[in-house]
């Protein structure tokens, strides 16, 4: 079984900063890729930021140049760091983990349970 687990989330006002974390754990061969998405109440989610094999990044146009996505390989993590915060980042934000659980297999996405993030003053 995999397990994909973030922190980090909180209330913050505009301008301020937060570091989300998200750990994949269990019985994982390789990771793909892993990322950010995030949902406001009202909304689709969305997709923030994906660090892909080799590195290469994608960002969400909203949050370029205020969010930084990095992971630690050999840890299995991914962070977000967010600087800048505005009222409509408010959202949940979700971990996702495209991941092999043996080797051969096809990559199978696995998502965290949520970590709310509220901007306002």
């Amino acid at each position: 079984q995999v397990q994909v687990v973030e922190s980090g989330g909180g209330s913050v006002q505009p301008g301020e900063s937060l570091r989300l974390s998200c750990t994949a754990t269990g019985n994982i061969f390789s990771i793909v890729a892993m990322g950010w998405h995030r949902q406001a109440p009202g909304k689709q989610r969305e997709l923030v930021a994906l660090i892909q094999p080799g590195g290469n990044t994608i960002y969400a146009d909203s949050v370029r140049g205020r969010f930084a996505i990095s992971r630690d390989y050999a840890k299995n993590a991914v962070f977000l760091q967010m600087n800048n915060l505005k009222p409509e980042d408010t959202a949940v934000y979700y971990c996702i983990a495209d991941l092999q659980e043996a080797r051969g297999t096809v990559p199978v996405d696995y998502w965290g349970q949520g970590t709310q993030v509220t901007v306002s003053s």
